[in-house]
């Protein structure tokens, strides 16, 4: 095990979350910290003794700071070997050894996706220091610890804890991520430039082959399976395999959608998927309850189905297995108890995994690939609040009328197109999903439905084109409806509302899922 003692560290960053408690640990350990501007001020002001870079090389910040770290006794003390040829260079001209940067990078990025924002602003934003620092560190690694993300800050001080600096594995793995950091940026940079100042006219995209699949869709279709180098969000490529063997390729398209729908939700969530769509969806006070809501929505559906809670999977979840004997691909949570583990161990086809602690990555795109191109736009993140609807029909939902609502509108957003959700006390009761017609997706809910339609609300993920999707839910026994709104006909789908008594809003965001 290579160990390289940490004596010295540069702190520069723009990001300064954590950064203070990070430098008050070095400080502990007897490290002498070197910083700049902002950083200074702050750790100064936070009573950590830090030395500025100006004083060190006897230099001052010029250029109105763009100019600070660019200088032979900061690149030195970096990139310096620590052989004896090189040490007599430093001692030569008084140069101290670096042997930590920690430096993140001015958010070029996101000053691109501001409004109004001025080529001037936007090309001061582009950092020069930074990536020269981090990239000298990097190259030096077998040397020099280089930490550009924060989230690696405690990684570090448990590596100096145990062995009074950093491991060569450490350094490595920090040194790779370091140039994934600047290469991204430079093609930002670079595409800024393409389009003469449009924003991402190239889209470079970096992907990590995770394993070779046995096969894809289809037995005779070969298949791959990568993973976005940049994403360290809680998702099926980051998820941990806890037991059962390899995912296929419709596995982990399945397991993908069934995350999606659940940790959309606030309130204990679990959905039963088949096929990237829902068989049921539920909110409870529990996730064992709303597991319990979700599976008995369609039974039948749900044979070899997938299941994701946005909760951890306790023992409950196991004994309703048990009990219904149920046949399961997949159970994908943040986490399993002990007991959940044990007793879901003695079926060893049923694979388990586990994403962590679920939340929205703001920034995921949704790709898909055409022939000889493809499709990126951002993931459909609407969230439609009671402010946001406008109650078009005389007959005005009631609270629990709404609550539901909002409820359908958000599982109808994970639905294939044409969508339709039937709900009821937050739980789904009929599903229509991917039919040409929207009047045969409502039919189809209220097929699944049946009796337990009656007094649900209905959610479309588009508007109405004509009344018949009205006189068919109604039919069914829904008693509101929530849609985009935004058809020639609204007159007359709302007049058919009004005629048959049923209340209905339009929220104004379509959500197409094709």
């Amino acid at each position: 095990m290579s160990i390289s003692s940490i004596k010295r560290a540069l702190v520069s960053v723009s990001d300064k979350s954590g950064i203070v408690e990070f430098s008050r640990e070095l400080s502990k350990f007897g490290i002498e910290i070197l910083s700049t501007g902002g950083t200074t001020k702050l750790l100064r002001d936070q009573g950590i003794r830090v030395q500025e870079v100006s004083s060190y090389t006897g230099f001052p910040e010029i250029l109105n700071g763009r100019v600070k770290t660019l200088h032979p006794k900061i690149h030195g003390g970096i990139l310096s070997q620590r052989l004896e040829a090189d040490q007599a260079i430093l001692d030569l001209h008084g140069i101290e050894p670096i042997d930590l940067v920690v430096v993140n990078l001015y958010p070029f990025e996101d000053i691109l996706q501001k409004e109004g924002v001025s080529e001037a602003e936007i090309i001061e934003h582009i950092d020069i220091g930074g990536p020269t620092l981090l990239r000298s560190a990097a190259k030096n690694f077998q040397y020099v610890t280089a930490v550009t993300e924060n989230s690696d800050y405690s990684a570090i001080l448990s590596e100096i804890r145990a062995y009074g600096g950093t491991t060569l594995e450490l350094r490595r793995r920090l040194a790779f991520k370091v140039f994934r950091k600047t290469s991204h940026y430079d093609q930002a940079i670079a595409d800024f430039f393409h389009g003469n100042g449009a924003k991402r006219e190239l889209l470079d995209l970096h992907y990590e082959k995770v394993l070779s699949l046995r096969y894809g869709e289809n037995p005779h279709q070969k298949a791959a399976f990568f993973r976005d180098l940049t994403n360290d969000y809680p998702n099926v490529t980051n998820a941990r395999i806890l037991q059962g063997k390899q995912l296929s390729y419709n596995n982990i398209l399945d397991t993908d959608s069934a995350i999606k729908i659940v940790q959309d939700f606030d309130r204990p969530t679990a959905a039963v998927i088949k096929h990237t769509n829902p068989c049921g969806v539920a909110s409870a006070e529990t996730i064992a309850e709303a597991f319990e809501k979700a599976y008995l929505c369609d039974p039948k559906s749900s044979f070899g189905c997938i299941i994701a809670l946005n909760r951890p999977c306790d023992k409950e979840i196991v004994k309703f297995f048990r009990k219904h004997k149920m046949f399961v691909e997949i159970v994908v949570a943040p986490s399993f108890s002990e007991k959940a583990c044990s007793l879901l161990s003695k079926k060893n086809d049923l694979r388990l995994l586990a994403t962590g602690d679920l939340r929205i990555n703001p920034k995921e795109r949704d790709i898909k690939s055409v022939g000889g191109g493809i499709l990126v736009q951002n993931m459909d993140f609407s969230d439609i609040s009671r402010s946001d609807l406008k109650i078009v029909t005389r007959r005005v939902p009631t609270d629990e009328q709404m609550t539901d609502l909002l409820f359908a509108r958000k599982i109808a957003k994970h639905v294939k197109s044409n969508a339709v959700v039937f709900a009821k006390n937050e739980v789904t009761t009929g599903i229509g999903a991917g039919q040409m017609s929207r009047v045969d997706s409502v039919f189809i809910a209220g097929h699944k439905a049946l009796d337990r339609a009656k007094d649900s609300v209905m959610a479309s993920d588009a508007f109405f084109p004509f009344a018949d999707g009205v006189t068919e839910a109604w039919k069914a026994g829904i008693t509101a409806i929530i849609q985009p709104g935004g058809s020639i006909r609204d007159a007359e789908v709302i007049a058919k509302a009004d005629e048959l008594g049923i209340a209905m809003v339009f929220t104004g965001v379509r959500s197409f899922k094709h």
